[in-house]
Formats: structure tokens, sequence, C-alpha cells
């Protein structure tokens, strides 16, 4: 029978906390036994986050591109339960879409402080307060984006493959704290990141986030859009006791999406080896 208490009596950090995955995620600890603090910019979703969700979640406001809001927001969790179990460096957004040749400075800099240096600093300063704690772990958010391109704009996949080489050497550094840490690389989630970067808002948003689902499902072997409780599974799990002989590692959680072309996984879809042999047949057919 799987245990539905895992996290009873672990204080946990989840930045991002308001929408999508932070909030599926929230949702989830809270429901097996944990002190969550749900963090994010957004005081009106996360106070609503903490009004509907069972369980013991306390929002707390936090700018990730601040690093004194991020060590506010740990050492006051600290202050308040005596410690930190778990951290789940979620908050992001899309950055800046420029390309390489097009792309500012301070574009490239924000999407690097969104997207990498909040999480070496959410690292930084919660880990004065996990050292010590059996089970202590760390679960940082890459992405598929960071396997290659054409899955992002340059700015994000780049800040995001960061993010998997420094999961790793995390890991190294504090392996002699006893505290783990390892990343998720979720594919097409069906959240508000794609809309949100665009500016879509309103009508249209649902709208394109159900355009969104849809091709995403036309993309990959497994045949339905992502959702954020498939990628807050996957971080429980990684948090959980029963990941015990995991760091420096990273789970993708994606569909399939990154197997490779579809004709690698689609019957109906013929590769390149097919289409020269389909020729080589009307050749000798035609001799």
């Amino acid at each position: 029978m799987a245990d539905t208490n895992r996290f009873s009596g672990r204080t946990v950090i989840i930045t991002g906390a308001a929408s999508g995955i932070g909030a599926e995620a929230t949702r989830l600890f809270a429901s097996e036994g944990a002190t969550v603090f749900a963090s994010d910019i957004d005081d009106e979703g996360g106070r609503a986050l903490e009004a509907a969700t069972d369980g013991d979640v306390r929002y707390r406001h936090c700018d990730v591109c601040d690093p004194a809001s991020i060590k506010a927001l740990m050492d006051g969790a600290a202050a308040e339960t005596g410690g930190i179990d778990v951290v789940f460096n979620n908050a992001g957004a899309g950055g800046a879409r420029a390309a390489i040749d097009e792309i500012e400075p301070d574009e490239w800099d924000l999407t690097f402080h969104l997207l990498l240096r909040s999480v070496a600093f959410g690292i930084r300063y919660a880990v004065p307060h996990m050292k010590g704690r059996k089970g202590a772990s760390i679960v940082n958010v890459s992405s598929v984006a960071a396997v290659g391109p054409g899955y992002s704009p340059t700015a994000y996949a780049v800040a995001k493959a960061g993010v998997l080489h420094l999961t790793k050497c995390a890991a190294t550094d504090l392996a002699q704290h006893g505290i783990r840490v390892n990343a998720v690389q979720p594919g097409f989630i069906n959240t508000n990141i794609f809309t949100a970067t665009l500016g879509i808002e309103g009508d249209l948003r649902r709208q394109a986030n159900a355009a969104i689902a849809q091709m995403s499902s036309n993309a990959q072997p497994v045949a339905r859009g992502g959702q954020p409780r498939d990628i807050a599974e996957a971080v429980a799990f990684m948090a959980s006791d029963a990941a015990g002989f995991m760091t420096g590692a990273s789970m993708i959680v994606d569909g399939g999406i990154t197997l490779g072309p579809r004709h690698s996984w689609d019957p109906e879809e013929p590769g390149l080896f097919a289409a020269l042999e389909a020729m080589a047949e009307q050749a000798q057919a035609n001799a």
C-alpha cells in the first residue's frame, strides 16, 4: 500500500507556487503531511492557494530575482518550524524570446537571474537550515529545452542547461551534509508559461492553452497533454525517502517528446530509411 503520509513533520519550500506546477506540488506535499511554505510574487494567487488547500500551507511573498527575498523566505520558514527538509526550486517564466543575434544584455541577464541564479541562491540560503536533517532533499526545475535546441527560446534553453549542471555540482558540494540534489525536466506541460510569455490574456489565453495542449499531445508518443500533476508526482518521489539513492540526477517527464523524430514512434510517419526503401522498391519495379 502506498505511503500517503510521506512528508509528515517535514518543512517544504516551493517557489513559483501560485499556479501551474508549483500549485499542484503545493497541494500534493500538503496532502501528504508537509508544512508547505508556498512562495510567489503573485500575492492574490498565493493567498487563494493557501485558503483553498487542505493541510498546512503558508503563503509567503518571494521575488526569486532578489537574493535577499530568497534568504528571507528560507530564514523565516526555518524560524517558524525549526529547519527545512525539502526545497523545490520551481519559479520561472519563458524569459527573453530573441535569438542570439538579436538579444540584448539586459534581457539575457533577466532570464538568467530568474531561471538559474534564483536556483543557485535558493540552494545557498536553504542549506544552512537543512544540514543535519535526515532525508534533506532539493529538487530543481530544468527542462527538456536543456537537451537541445528547438524546444524553447535560446536564453531559456541555455539557462535550463545551466540548472542541470548546477544540480550536479551542488550534489557533490552537499553530499558531505547528507543533502541530495536532483532535477526534473518537464516537457510541454499544460500551464500558463507559454501564453504568459507571449502576453496572451483572458479568454484568448484559455483557447491558446487548449490549442497548445492538443498540439503537444500530437507531437509525442504519450498521446495526451502533460499536466502539472505529472511533474508534481515526479518531484515528490525525488524528494521522498524512496529516492534516497538518487543525487545529482535528472528525471525527464515529457511524454516521450525527446525520444526522437516522429517516424521513430509513429508507424504512420515514414522516416528517411523507409522512404529510401520505397524508392529502391519502385526503382526495381520499373527496371
